[in-house]
């Protein structure tokens, strides 16, 4: 194999290396945020489901009662 021929696929293999090396952080930058906003609606939900048992601890009536029009 020539020198020439080998340089240039030594050349393309080094593109496709720092190609893939953006990716992967790219990736990992995206994953990163994914988690933060995951952690951030986990705390919601749990803030909101605390504020619905305390909202129905409160009430008198039983949530599956019927209306009194039925």
């Amino acid at each position: 194999m020539s020198e020439d021929k080998l340089s240039g696929r030594i050349d393309a293999l080094e593109a496709k290396l720092m190609f893939q090396e953006d990716t992967i952080e790219v990736l990992n930058q995206t994953i990163t945020l994914q988690w933060h906003q995951i952690d951030a609606l986990k705390r919601q939900l749990t803030d909101l489901s605390e504020r619905l048992r305390e909202a129905e601890a409160r009430t008198s009536r039983p949530a599956n009662e019927r209306p009194p029009h039925y």
